[in-house]
């Protein structure tokens, strides 16, 4: 905003703003990117010129559902962090980070075609979610629930991995169970 401060919003702008991101993070993450900006205003109950004044641009509007989401996970991490059960906490923060991630990658293919730079955007709440893992990881070696070799990098990998065979799989719940258990298996010391 070129030195100027931002004013906060109204309560009823806050509103409508708060309701457009609930309602395209519905739609974009069950329906996919494609979604026009006038049927999330639609949805909304919102005019489509209150969109835009809110979100510019259907990327704008993107990156903030993808930064919200991003922010909801971080404080997911940081409430199961706060759990006395070390390797509870890591594993259910892993289930949490996978299962919240569906979708992420269409929405960040969708911004980098349209010139945004992603890790740009999200890296404040990406590095937050990584700090927690490498924190909860470290609590779970330390209590033997976890391997002592695996690395925050290689956690990284076996977390996109799972998010990747997750989709493949569609929506059968005992199969996306039984892909939890077989990496959560792996992961504990022999």
């Amino acid at each position: 905003m070129s030195g100027a401060q931002e004013r906060p919003l109204r309560a009823d702008a806050a509103r409508n703003r708060a309701r457009l991101l609930d309602v395209a993070t519905e739609v974009f993450t069950t329906r996919g990117v494609g979604v026009p900006t006038e049927e999330i205003a639609r949805a909304a109950g919102v005019g489509v010129g209150t969109l835009f004044r809110h979100f510019p641009t259907k990327e704008a509007l993107l990156e903030a559902v993808m930064v919200r989401r991003l922010e909801e996970m971080a404080a997911m991490t940081a409430r199961l962090a706060d759990r006395a059960d070390p390797a509870g906490a890591f594993f259910a923060c892993f289930r949490l980070v996978v299962e919240r991630s569906a979708g992420k990658n269409e929405f960040a293919h969708a911004l980098a075609a349209a010139g945004v730079d992603v890790h740009a955007a999200l890296r404040a709440p990406t590095e937050e979610i990584q700090a927690r893992l490498a924190a909860l990881l470290s609590e779970a070696q330390r209590t033997g629930a976890v391997r002592p070799e695996l690395r925050l990098a290689e956690l990284l990998a076996l977390l996109v991995g799972t998010g990747a065979m997750l989709e493949q799989l569609g929506t059968d719940p005992a199969a996306r169970e039984r892909v939890f258990q077989v990496v959560f298996d792996g992961l504990r010391p022999h």
